[in-house]
């Protein structure tokens, strides 16, 4: 790791900027709000053709996988805009599960089984998942998993995008990670708050697991960082989804002959949220380039975004859902579906709580006795 601390780059490249762009057609084309409520409704939420547009297509699933081993070889920045534009559609895909917490997993191990998984989940042919609760923060989650002769025997709840994954990476009691297929669990769905990222109990009775690594602990820390570090991404995206639609519903809502945005009060409150989405963006880019430099601040940097950008993102769009009014409260507006991803979101990779502990201990700041 670098011993030095780096200058952050908060700054969009124009190289990005265009990244946005492109995923931004492609979204509003292959994802538009109606589409994400009407599959939500199914029993099949996973939007398989939008996911092989943005792996097939474009290439998204293997950002963070080296050109050798069949990836794009670009970095967390790439990886966060993506989940930016991800965010603000809400869109019903596996990304941050697969391409990013996933794929940070296998990169941690060595073999041809590690890098032969990581050409396939590049490549969008294969999804993947890392067998540990949503809610497990980087600190590491203890494997739950017991390993006798190579097979291995117990239950791991609350996965996220499991009933899509075709390999479950999982750390187990010995201390290793298996490589497990995913034919060979039984995946039981949870009745999920969020209904675009949906939880399965995994359960594992005598499947045959392949090692990737004797190191379980430092594969699943870096795995989850990653994962804390750019979600913050995904909720500055839906974050500003939401301030961005309301303030263009208030403009053109009319209450007593005029718009109801002209009402002082309602102007306070959006200031309110602009200036807590404008930290996140701060914040979620800091991580996001201290993660692509390896930089000796990393820790600090996604433990602060972490701890700021999910309570910001539930804000944002509990105003949403009160500011649009009646409509806002319907089923059939979409507001709901980013208020239930914000608060999914404020208990994935660890509560924001928690990452405020965690930051009070990298700085040494200790509570007063």
């Amino acid at each position: 790791m670098n011993s030095q601390p780096t200058q952050p780059d908060l700054l969009y490249s124009e190289e990005e900027e265009a990244l946005r762009a492109a995923v931004r057609d492609l979204l509003t084309d292959h994802c538009d709000p109606a589409g994400v409520l009407a599959r939500a409704e199914s029993d099949t939420p996973h939007d398989r053709a939008l996911w092989k547009a943005l792996t097939e297509g474009m290439g998204l699933a293997g950002l963070l996988v080296p050109e050798s081993l069949g990836g794009q070889g670009a970095s967390h920045r790439e990886t966060a805009v993506v989940l930016e534009e991800l965010g603000r559609a809400v869109a019903p895909v596996p990304y941050l599960t697969s391409a990013v917490v996933a794929t940070e997993a296998l990169l941690a191990c060595e073999g041809d089984e590690a890098a032969g998984l990581l050409a396939e989940l590049a490549s969008g042919r294969k999804v993947g998942a890392l067998a540990v609760g949503l809610s497990a923060g980087p600190t590491g989650a203890p494997g739950a998993v017991r390993q006798d002769g190579g097979l291995l025997h117990g239950e791991v709840t609350a996965v996220a995008d499991a009933a899509v994954a075709d390999v479950l990476l999982v750390p187990a009691e010995d201390g290793a990670l298996y490589a497990v297929d995913a034919a060979d669990v039984t995946v039981t769905p949870h009745v999920s708050f969020d209904l675009t990222r949906p939880l399965a109990a995994v359960t594992f009775d005598g499947a045959p697991g392949r090692r990737l690594t004797e190191d379980a602990g430092t594969a699943v820390r870096r795995a989850l960082r990653a994962g804390a570090g750019l979600l913050a991404s995904e909720q500055l995206g839906l974050a500003d989804w939401c301030l961005t639609e309301t303030v263009r519903y208030l403009k053109e809502r009319k209450q007593f002959n005029r718009p109801v945005g002209g009402f002082q009060a309602l102007k306070h409150r959006l200031a309110q949220v602009w200036l807590e989405v404008v930290g996140v963006r701060a914040a979620a880019r800091n991580a996001a380039d201290a993660l692509a430099a390896d930089s000796a601040d990393t820790d600090v940097a996604v433990a602060v975004a972490a701890a700021y950008a999910a309570p910001v993102a539930v804000h944002a769009a509990e105003e949403a859902v009160q500011l649009h009014g009646g409509i806002g409260m319907t089923w059939e507006h979409p507001v709901h579906l980013y208020l239930k991803r914000a608060k999914a979101d404020a208990t994935a990779y660890g509560s924001a709580g928690r990452h405020r502990a965690a930051l009070a201990e990298l700085v040494d700041l200790r509570p007063a006795l």
